[in-house]
């Protein structure tokens, strides 16, 4: 029997332990503005459905939008004293802050400091994942969840084009990335980086561990794999990146990935909009010929 996008997104969702795919922010809340180079910087605080602050950047050019936006997902790397201050300041495994460089192209910019991270690092990520499955709300759900809620925010922004939200993001950002391209059809187009590996393969071969404990989505691969779920994106333009050195996206675990997700697009008649980046030396990081591509990628597909 053929299961349809619909059923398949709403079996995610409740693996998640999201109720409803159309979250939004119970309270929104504008707490400064200023300039920010030659762009404009609003710091926003928003409180989630648990009742949570969730503090977040929204960064646009000067001059009139609505623009071309994109939801910009922070990393994880065990630092948690950044969130979404990555946005403004950049990371050691980016060549450089995306906020100042894409806001200098035309792009407006979303990034929410998940939780664990940033000014909400209490509950740390143990305490937080721990209370999660027991409740049967994983962490990654509720980060999900927050994020759903940052595309409605942009979805009902004046200075956003609607038309042209896109999701970018490296690691723990990277995998964000595609789940909401997969969860969302507001999303036009995806970047993910060092994020895309196969889930079962990497336990067949102990190279899960060293993933945060935030990934751990109870029953998940009992009904669908990385590609599956990335396939979901299908027709919109995804282009992912991988360096095949990385702890986190080995060549074989990558590569199933890479073929699954290859087939949803040749399923849906769009293969040209499935693109990826490989570079057999690098590890857990963007290079600079990644960033090239990328650039060419959103100007093209956003």
């Amino acid at each position: 029997m053929k299961i349809d996008r619909n059923t398949k997104v709403n079996n995610l969702l409740r693996l998640l332990g999201i109720k409803n795919q159309q979250n939004q922010f119970k309270r929104t809340e504008l707490v400064s503005q200023k300039k920010w180079g030659i762009a404009n910087l609003e710091d926003w605080q928003f409180t989630s459905n648990l009742d949570e602050a969730v503090p977040g950047y929204f960064l646009y050019p000067s001059g009139l939008g609505p623009f071309p936006t994109l939801l910009y997902c922070h990393a994880h790397g065990e630092k948690y004293d950044i969130g979404r201050q990555e946005l403004l300041d950049g990371r050691r495994s980016l060549q450089s802050d995306y906020g100042s460089t894409l806001v200098n192209k035309g792009f407006a910019l979303l990034c929410l400091e998940m939780p664990c991270f940033g000014g909400r690092q209490f509950p740390d990520e143990s305490s937080r994942s721990k209370a999660g499955l027991w409740r049967g709300k994983p962490l990654f759900g509720q980060m999900i969840s927050e994020l759903l809620a940052g595309i409605e925010f942009l979805n009902q922004n004046p200075l956003v084009d609607n038309n042209r939200i896109g999701t970018l993001g490296i690691s723990m950002g990277g995998t964000h990335a595609w789940w909401l391209a997969s969860l969302d059809e507001r999303i036009s187009a995806s970047v993910n980086m060092c994020c895309f590996a196969d889930l079962n393969l990497l336990i067949q071969t102990g190279q899960h561990d060293g993933h945060g404990q935030y990934m751990t989505v109870p029953g998940l691969l009992t009904q669908f794999s990385t590609g599956q779920i990335a396939g979901l994106a299908a027709p919109r333009p995804q282009l992912v990146c991988v360096g095949l050195q990385d702890w986190s996206t080995p060549a074989k675990c990558f590569s199933h990935s890479r073929d699954e997700l290859m087939k949803c697009y040749k399923k849906a008649c769009v293969s040209n909009n499935i693109e990826f980046f490989v570079d057999k030396n690098a590890g857990h990081e963007e290079t600079a010929q990644m960033r090239e591509k990328i650039m060419t990628f959103l100007k093209e597909k956003l």
